[in-house]
């Protein structure tokens, strides 16, 4: 569509702006040629799209102009259907807005996806929804008018991700707003959702937009827009208002670059709503004159073949993927739509401020939800203004040509507004910290002006304002947690977050309102909230932390926080506390809901995705076994998942979980051991297959490059720990020999971890360990690697926790034999060896070596090791000390503190004296109750007898 005039009626009215932009185009570009096809095509899209018998009302997403326009041509217009732009598939949920307080966002969830890539889950589509928008107004006219039809004939949630090769429309500014810090919160209600917009008016031309933005001397798009678009529009009458929606979209659409993916998109949105408004006047019979079409002016200059209500194309509509889409709202924030539609960090602030402005000034009554949570009522005693009567469509006349021609208004100051600024801006200022002051107040007030006036603006815009706050009043640093543009966001309106109100909530989240209910908190609340739990004296508060115990493992960190109490296998708390922030996270509560009916359901199904899933290993599924039993009760779950772990353990070929195994099992036995009869049957069959696996792994674990000591000393933990139940089921101990005689570790640290098993099963003496670490230390080519015995040592410590005295003696020795040219530069490296490699077994080290050390410095002098104590005397395999001489040295205790015995002896009727310590072989020897009660020993010989 070049710059031929087109015939038809009311096509004469644009004929002196074609006229002008012909003069321009030949003056600017030394004559006629692709600028004359560029201005005089514009003209024709508007020409075309207000012609057009279906009425077209073009918007920008979150436009206060927009929504005044909008509000002003309902009352005019009266129309009978509203087709909007919005995802087809959320128009039951439009009238849930009566229930929530905006800003709230429409959404569409599918956490399994069937016809699209795997990866791509969960899907998740957005909708936010303001009441300063366009698209807010049109809702409330059709909800609450009655005979009034509102038609959403945007794709469906589906077609988005169909449609869409980029997973994901983005605004052109990216994810994020240009402003500098790191984002709020409240920025990230959205999530990973794809964002649906209705009026994406943004320059898609890099050098276009940095030349409006260099010759408007802004900074970025959202105030060159406020400045230049948004207030002039604000008090035109409704053919302006189009005439120069349609030209602005017509120009972003023509200086577009060649982006084929996204101008696909764009013209598949454009043929799909044209063909469903076709659709819908076709089955219901209704004049388009009554018909308004409410879209973004980016699709009202649309020049598709299906353009219009006689549009001549036939586009054919896919079908939807078997994908199950839910639908629900969720709450939204000024900051969340500008980081998400990348728009300026408080734009949307100073969009509703300049609504309530618009509002104040005109008189226009808008249009609210009846029952709008947060809404002001309006007052009674001011009047709108009197309805215009609309002009028809044919008799619309250029207003382009004034528009375009008319200079800036030299609007006086409006100094009552920007005073109040400058005050409030000081006194919130000083509230975060800032030493700021009346003098402050006055240089933001003149500040202001200057900056405006450098700009070429009539008055000071609240950007203006914002750069002159920070220029007089933040100096080198930020006192508190907010800069000053922050706090001037916040004056402007804040970060306004909406909240869905219990009737508007899935089925789950009610629920769990429900359940809640006894603790008497206000859950819909933001903010942290402290709920104690005491049990003892309330019972009925045991399911209110079943409830809380269960969100903490659903929801997001900071959701539902224990500060006291704890939930493990067998152990119970009887008072709790928590921190609550369920208002904060309703979010992640509401996608709860698409998941199921009840919390309960949804863990179900999430401990069966983690068990069943692709990359699901022997830990990851104890650990469902494990939140089965502890959160849901029962057996059924906890023996279905037991069942899968074997099942894992079985295909298993590495041992990179074998801690996680370890500690998972050893809590599920002693849970069982202690709180059932009888242990389940998966628990025996796991640890009789898990013998037999860890045995067949052992030794291709000790050689294997990829395995670390801690691996292999939790197999060898499973093995010893576990060796008296599994050899109860069957399983034969000469297969675990035969596998620790097969293995030939060749690093130290698994060396150190082989003599322990072997010591372990007695193919290996105390004794001879010992020696192998003198021996150790004796050898200079060894000495360095000696760190790397201890750590094994250490790791040993997890399957023979008996070997701690015999750790400790080596470290004692190196410290003792070493001389320090040596154990200087060695120690670093055993400090960092044993930190990174055994820093969880340390403890029980400690405490082995404080058990052995004496408590006091006076007597470490005098004190011998115990492994020194006899010289020449062994050690035996229990590691007990044999005296020299006939007859053992006794309880030294005893002896000392005899007044113990003295009672325990009165009180068994024992009239008996002391031996002396010393005494000889005369004296009496063998216990004296026996032959005093003979009748006891009697009974028992009888027994014995009989067995």
């Amino acid at each position: 569509m070049s710059g031929s005039p087109t015939s038809g009626p009311g096509q004469t009215s644009f004929a002196a702006l074609r006229g002008q932009l012909h003069e321009a185009a030949a003056a600017f570009a030394d004559g006629p040629g692709a600028l004359e096809g560029i201005l005089l095509g514009m003209v024709d899209d508007v020409d075309r799209a207000v012609r057009e018998p279906l009425e077209i009302f073009p918007v920008c997403h979150h436009s206060p102009a927009s929504a005044l326009a909008m509000a002003r041509r309902l009352r005019e217009k009266q129309p009978k259907v509203v087709y909007l732009e919005l995802c087809e598939d959320m128009a039951p949920l439009l009238g849930e807005l009566r229930n929530c307080r905006l800003p709230v966002a429409v959404q569409a969830f599918a956490s399994d996806v069937d016809g699209f890539p795997a990866e791509w889950a969960p899907l998740s589509v957005v909708a936010p929804i303001t009441e300063a928008s366009a698209e807010y107004q049109a809702i409330a006219y059709a909800l609450d008018t009655p005979g009034v039809e509102l038609v959403l004939v945007d794709r469906s949630s589906d077609h988005v991700f169909q449609w869409d090769s980029r997973h994901g429309e983005r605004g052109p500014e990216g994810s994020s707003g240009p402003a500098d810090g790191a984002p709020e919160p409240e920025a990230a209600l959205h999530g990973e959702a794809v964002g649906v917009e209705i009026g994406d008016l943004r320059p898609r031309f890099a050098e276009l937009e940095e030349h409006l933005l260099r010759h408007g001397k802004v900074r970025h798009w959202s105030e060159w827009w406020h400045q230049y678009v948004e207030v002039p529009l604000g008090d035109s009458d409704h053919d302006a208002y189009r005439q120069v929606m349609f030209l602005v979209g017509s120009l972003f659409r023509r200086l577009a670059p060649g982006d084929g993916d996204r101008v696909r998109v764009d013209e598949e949105r454009e043929r799909y709503m044209w063909t469903r408004m076709r659709e819908h006047l076709a089955v219901g019979g209704v004049d388009p004159q009554d018909c308004l079409y409410v879209c973004g002016a980016f699709h009202a200059a649309s020049r598709v073949e299906e353009f219009g209500v006689a549009g001549s194309g036939s586009y054919e509509i896919s079908p939807r993927s078997a994908t199950t889409w839910q639908h629900g709202l969720i709450p939204s924030s000024h900051a969340a739509i500008e980081a998400q539609f990348g728009l300026a960090s408080g734009s949307v602030s100073i969009a509703a401020s300049q609504w309530a402005k618009n509002l104040k000034r005109t008189r226009v009554r808008p249009y609210r939800l009846a029952g709008q949570d947060g809404a002001k009522k309006p007052r009674a005693t001011k009047k709108a203004a009197p309805a215009v009567t609309a002009p028809p469509p044919q008799a619309a006349d250029d207003r382009l040509s004034g528009f375009l021609r008319k200079p800036p208004v030299l609007d006086t100051l409006d100094e009552a507004e920007l005073l109040g600024w400058s005050v409030e801006i000081v006194r919130a200022a000083r509230r975060a910290g800032y030493l700021a002051s009346t003098a402050d107040a006055i240089a933001v007030f003149e500040t202001s002006i200057l900056l405006a006036g450098m700009r070429d603006r009539a008055k000071p815009t609240p950007y203006d304002f914002q750069d002159a706050a920070i220029t007089c009043i933040e100096k080198d640093a930020v006192p508190g947690r907010r800069d000053v543009r922050r706090l001037v966001e916040i004056m402007m309106g804040g970060d306004r977050i909406g909240r869905v109100g219990y009737d508007a909530l899935p089925p789950l989240a009610r629920d769990v309102h429900d359940r809640l209910a006894p603790l008497e908190l206000k859950l819909q609340q933001r903010g942290v909230q402290r709920a104690l739990l005491d049990m003892n004296s309330r019972p009925e508060l045991g399911a209110c932390s079943d409830v809380l115990w269960m969100l903490r493992r659903l929801m997001p960190h900071g959701a539902a926080r224990p500060i006291m109490g704890e939930r493990k296998l067998g152990e119970r708390s009887i008072q709790e506390s928590w921190d609550l922030a369920l208002g904060t996270h309703q979010r992640a509560l509401i996608e709860l809901g698409y998941e199921g009916v009840s919390i309960e359901q949804v863990l179900e199904q999430r401990l069966r995705r983690d068990a069943y899933g692709p990359r699901a290993t022997t830990a990851i599924v104890l650990a469902a076994v494990e939140d089965a039993t502890l959160y849901l009760g029962g057996r059924r779950l906890a023996d279905e998942l037991g069942a899968r772990a074997l099942e894992v353990l079985a295909a298993e070929r590495t041992v990179d979980g074998a801690p996680e195994v370890l500690r998972r099992i050893r809590g599920l036995l002693a849970y069982y051991r202690t709180a059932e009869p009888v242990l389940p049957p998966w628990v025996e069959s796991f640890v009789k297959a898990g013998y037999a696996h860890y045995c067949t792994l052992l030794p291709t674990a000790f050689t294997d490059e990829d395995a670390t000591a801690g691996q292999v000393a939790a197999m060898l933990g499973f093995l010893f720990s576990m060796e008296g139940l599994a050899l109860s089921l069957g399983c034969d101990r000469a297969q675990l020999k035969l596998a620790v005689a097969q293995s030939r570790p060749t690093d130290p640290e698994r060396t150190a971890l082989l003599w322990a098993a072997q010591v372990q099963l007695g193919a290996l003496s105390r004794a001879e360990l010992r020696e192998r670490c003198d021996e150790l230390l004796a050898n200079p080519m060894v000495v360095p690697a000696y760190p790397r015995y201890l750590s094994g040592f250490v790791h040993a410590l997890v399957p023979v926790p008996g070997l701690a005295d015999v750790v400790v003696e080596a470290v004692s020795n190196a410290f003792g034999r070493l001389p320090d040219p040596v154990l200087l530069p060695w120690l670093p490296t055993l400090i960092t060896t044993l930190r990174a490699g055994a820093a969880d077994l340390a403890p029980l080290l400690i405490r082995e070596a404080g058990r052995i050390f004496p408590a006091r410095l006076a007597a470490l002098d005098a004190w011998v090791p115990p492994w020194r104590e006899i010289p020449g005397a062994g050690a035996s395999d229990d590691g007990c000390t044999q005296a020299a001489g006939a007859r053992g040295r006794g309880a030294a205790l005893l002896f000392a503190h005899p007044g113990t015995l003295d009672a325990v002896a009165g009180l068994l009727g024992c009239d008996g004296t002391w031996d002396e310590p010393d005494a000889g072989p005369a004296g009496p020897a063998g216990a004296a109750l026996p032959a005093r009660h003979p009748d006891t020993a009697t009974a028992w010989e009888s027994l014995l007898a009989g067995a």
